[in-house]
């Protein structure tokens, strides 16, 4: 089974680097492919996993669209640069 999210923030290869890597690690998800333009993520896991997904994703600094506002999402935005960064480094 499968699903998409819409998240905010994804600007690079860097960034889809970053979110492949980490999504992949979960036990639950079989796979994931990021789509940088659209900023969509691609989950191959049951839809039961959406809300763990999409808390990583927030950790990262690339929450779902539409689910924060105001310091939360400038805190997302400058997460998103560190994961970012760090996706840069380990391709």
């Amino acid at each position: 089974m499968a699903y998409e999210m819409k998240v905010e923030n994804i600007k690079c290869g860097g960034c889809a680097g970053t979110i492949i890597k980490r999504l992949n690690q979960l036990d639950n998800v079989d796979d994931c492919q990021v789509d940088t333009d659209k900023g969509m993520v691609s989950v191959s896991a049951d839809e039961s996993t959406k809300k763990e997904v999409a808390q990583l994703l927030l950790s990262l600094g690339y929450p779902e669209s539409g689910t924060v506002e105001g310091l939360k999402a400038a805190t997302a935005k400058a997460k998103s640069f560190v994961s970012c960064a760090v996706g840069k480094m380990s391709t």
